[in-house]
């Protein structure tokens, strides 16, 4: 996921996006936990999309406040 895709989209979007990519993440985990996990790339995916949202929210939030 491209940064530049996040910052077009609305705070709900961004929200529900992240609410979807930590539920992953907990699955991830728990497949990891019981030796299931297939494709170990995907962890360090999903915590750095978990990271562009956030840090995208934040600026978001910066800016509303500055302008």
């Amino acid at each position: 996921m491209k940064a530049a895709d996040l910052k077009g989209k609305s705070a709900d979007q961004l929200q529900d996006q992240l609410l979807d990519l930590k539920k992953e993440q907990f699955n991830l985990r728990f497949q990891k936990a019981t030796g299931q996990l297939a494709n170990t790339a995907r962890v360090r995916e999903v915590r750095r999309d978990i990271a562009r949202i956030k840090t995208i929210m934040t600026s978001a939030a910066s800016s509303a406040r500055a302008g």
